[in-house]
């Protein structure tokens, strides 16, 4: 056993420090791992912070769509920040490990953040359903404050989420073994390793995949069916390629994070093997958030052109 795992006695043994599986135990596959995860990790806090920055300077930004896309900026950089630093800790540390607390918080925030990005995607295809379907009534309809509300409820609805599975998952005892099969406190993992029956929490984790994961996507596929409908009927080429190319990048992020979640959490138990969710993991916590500020600034005009005068003023200041 790790030295990392230890015991404590409360009625019952229970881990109260938990070890994280190794990814390789060739020591320069290691290396090679932690290289590229740290660059990816450290592109995706530069673009999401930019494109942030970008919105909340640029007075010419300040509209929903732009005002939803800083939301979901500052959930990836706390949604890989709450994954990433632990993760590559583990990969060159021999003592790399998680206190019970730890490791309940690192599954609160990585839950919290997640679910809320879940939300936040489903509000960003009601705004372009409102754009584009609606354009008359887009000012009034999406105004400021029900786009703060909309943001609101979604980093509530992740808050409740990630408390109410924490609570109820840390509730269980875990007698060992103390190691997770993983490189951080997911639910199913943590699950894996507590003792007696978790088969109401299993459920509990299902159902809030269903709830937080399957209803939002749902309202974006009920939201660009609707868009798609009246970007058939548009009588202009020139309207029909500025209404698809303003939803183009909305549908790749969401295709990426929903498609690796979906498959994550929505799969029978029997279905999952430690090396798949690892990789699916990786490619949730690490690629999509670095993809997602590339994908936004290649896509969008405006968005260039903000961080165009922002990295033109660094430099400035540089030289200067």
């Amino acid at each position: 056993m790790n030295l990392s795992c230890s015991l404590w006695q409360d009625n019952s043994l229970s881990v109260k420090h938990f070890a994280f599986a190794k990814f390789s135990e060739v020591t320069e596959q290691c290396f090679l791992l932690f290289t590229l995860i740290l660059l990816m990790f450290l592109a995706s806090l530069t673009g999401n912070t930019l494109i942030a920055l970008a919105i909340w300077t640029s007075s010419g930004l300040h509209m929903p769509m732009y005002f939803f896309l800083a939301n979901l900026s500052l959930l990836e950089i706390g949604y890989t920040c709450s994954v990433i630093p632990t993760m590559l800790q583990s990969l060159v540390s021999e003592a790399g490990g998680i206190s019970r607390e730890g490791c309940a918080m690192q599954m609160f925030f990585f839950t919290f953040f997640g679910i809320s990005e879940c939300c936040l995607l489903a509000a960003m295809a009601f705004d372009r359903y409102m754009a584009i379907c609606s354009p008359l009534h887009y000012a009034t309809r999406m105004s400021r404050g029900v786009c703060a509300q909309l943001a609101l409820v979604s980093w509530g609805v992740g808050c409740m989420v990630g408390l109410g599975q924490t609570n109820y998952i840390f509730s269980l005892n875990f007698c060992g073994p103390c190691e997770i099969d993983h490189f951080f406190c997911d639910l199913p993992p943590i699950l894996a390793l507590a003792c007696g029956d978790t088969s109401h929490n299993e459920a509990a984790v299902f159902v809030a995949a269903i709830l937080c994961i399957s209803s939002p996507f749902l309202l974006i596929i009920a939201s660009y069916g609707r868009i798609l409908a009246a970007v058939l009927i548009m009588p202009s080429p020139e309207g029909r390629h500025k209404a698809l190319s303003t939803c183009s990048s909305h549908l790749l992020v969401v295709t990426l994070f929903y498609g690796s979640g979906s498959v994550t959490y929505l799969r029978p138990k029997a279905n999952h093997s430690p090396g798949m969710d690892k990789l699916l993991a990786l490619f949730y916590t690490v690629v999509t958030s670095m993809l997602n500020p590339i994908i936004y600034s290649l896509r969008n005009k405006e968005i260039k052109a903000a961080l165009q005068r922002i990295l033109g003023k660094k430099i400035v200041l540089t030289c200067g």
